[in-house]
């Protein structure tokens, strides 16, 4: 039967004749890498992207150029796919409910748009903590200005984060004072913004899971993040900080979260771990995640396999770690000779044969025809028989790139 005939509730397995096509709303690298893993499954997959140059476009069987709430350019991705995903939370959760409305959508516009919104976000992240076990950092919606004058004290020293589109750091400001707090949401053009208290953190976890339509759940092995300047910087799987007890419970709260969502697809919940131990749910993306990007090279089964798994509805797929990794995020600073912060620095390549010369090194380029400074052009994973070993590849490689450990 062809995916066009298929019944909304129908497993896609991947065909020739006729192809099986999956879609995937957003052109960026996560959108690219899904591409990759669906493709190596045998299926072929169409982006909706208004960039003609993007990453998942160039490797995409089809392109349709247009924004993520065009009629037409949805009207055509669902008569083409028998399932559709997103690999960028921020398109519009009412262009994935259109969607639904025609083929099958993972995950659905009701979990996106928990996930966009970070006051549902920590609605629900309450409303689940009986079964879940864990509770959100104390917080506070700032909407106007009386808000601000009836924070409690406690609530500070704390970060202002805006309600939505924000991510790698953008739309957050740490504050530790009233008048901190007024300044910030004035530079935020008085946009709905939540008040997080700032807690004292050991270091910080993400939890990658996976979810069937049929309920069935896998959870993967605990990755340590480390950020700087609010970017993923390293992602060590298994770190030595997690303890069994901690490994535990968040994979387990990560369980009873993506239960509770009723969530088909991949979902990377962070948490953070406090100093003494107590475990506090951050926030959750509902797509894979750059701190997952290490399952390429070191699991049985990839974030972006998974995902495809899910979306068509197929068993989902072993999560087995087979070696110990470290993930670094390539930004495109390392592009840029000197260190002054400026754009108008000398360029060069980097010297990816003498990265690629190291033992387990496994790169990754994203496509982007412009290094910017902060922009995320790609990652490493060293994968070794020890994580002593990959820790040594990667100061290696940190050493060859100009990047301070």
């Amino acid at each position: 039967m062809s995916q066009k005939q298929s019944p909304l509730n129908t497993v896609s397995i991947p065909t020739t004749t006729p192809a099986t096509w999956l879609g995937v709303m957003g052109g960026g690298q996560l959108g690219r890498m899904f591409a990759h893993a669906a493709q190596a499954m045998g299926f072929k997959v169409a982006v909706l992207e208004q960039e003609e140059d993007c990453p998942a476009g160039q490797v995409a069987d089809r392109l349709i150029r247009t924004s993520y709430t065009d009629a037409k350019g949805l009207e055509e991705l669902a008569s083409l796919c028998g399932a559709v995903t997103t690999e960028f939370e921020n398109v519009s959760a009412d262009s994935l409910a259109v969607l639904a409305a025609k083929t099958y959508v993972a995950p659905s516009a009701a979990g996106v748009s928990i996930a966009q919104d970070r006051i549902a976000e920590k609605r629900f992240f309450v409303d689940c903590s009986a079964a879940s076990g864990v509770q959100p950092a104390p917080h506070k919606i700032i909407a106007a200005e009386a808000d601000i004058d009836a924070i409690p004290a406690d609530l500070l020293p704390g970060i202002l984060k805006t309600v939505r589109m924000g991510y790698d750091g953008k739309g957050q400001v740490r504050v530790r004072s009233i008048a901190d707090v007024k300044a910030a949401f004035a530079e935020m053009k008085g946009v709905t913004c939540l008040l997080e208290k700032m807690l004292p953190l050991a270091y910080e976890v993400s939890v990658l899971v996976a979810r069937g339509a049929d309920g069935a759940a896998v959870v993967y092995p605990i990755a340590e993040n480390v950020h700087r300047d609010g970017i993923l910087f390293t992602t060590t799987v298994p770190s030595d900080h997690v303890s069994d007890a901690v490994a535990k419970k968040a994979q387990d709260a990560a369980l009873a979260i993506i239960a509770k969502l009723d969530y088909v697809g991949v979902l990377c919940i962070e948490f953070f771990v406090l100093t003494d131990g107590s475990l506090v749910v951050n926030e959750m993306a509902p797509r894979p995640h750059n701190s997952g990007h290490y399952t390429i090279d070191a699991c049985i089964t990839s974030q972006f396999e998974q995902q495809a798994r899910a979306m068509a509805r197929l068993p989902l797929g072993d999560v087995r770690q087979h070696s110990p990794a470290v993930m670094l995020n390539i930004l495109g600073d390392v592009w840029y000779e000197g260190d002054s912060g400026g754009d108008n620095d000398s360029m060069r390549e980097p010297a990816w044969d003498k990265i690629l010369a190291l033992p387990g090194a496994h790169l990754h380029l994203y496509g982007k025809a412009q290094a910017r400074r902060a922009r995320k052009m790609g990652h490493v994973t060293f994968v070794a028989p020890t994580m002593a070993q990959a820790q040594a590849q990667l100061a290696a490689a940190c050493a060859i790139l100009g990047i301070a450990l």
